[in-house]
């Protein structure tokens, strides 16, 4: 849902000529990729454990986006990432695809 509200809200605010670069839409809020994995555990009632294989801690240990332009813009992201995940997997569960 944010992801399109910032997509609509550049339309109606921005005119396309005034914006020449990529624009990251996201809240700028850093995660760690063990809060992701425990975040999409909850959102789909995992109980098990993870298992890390820490011999090889190649790649990055948090991803985070610049969102400075979208917030100068005045725009501002309204959806938790881990409320997100937990819409997201509900509306999966619920669609004709399984």
């Amino acid at each position: 849902d944010d992801l399109a509200e910032a997509i609509v809200y550049l339309m109606e605010n921005k005119n396309a000529s005034d914006i020449d670069e990529i624009i990251n839409i996201g809240s700028n809020d850093e995660i760690t990729i063990t809060q992701l994995v425990e975040f999409i555990k909850e959102a789909v009632g995992f109980k098990g454990e993870i298992v890390y294989d820490t011999s090889k801690p190649d790649g990055t240990m948090a991803k985070l986006m610049d969102t400075s332009k979208i917030k100068a813009l005045g725009w501002t992201p309204k959806t938790k990432m881990q409320d997100g995940l937990q819409i997201t997997y509900k509306d999966f569960l619920s669609s004709e695809r399984l």
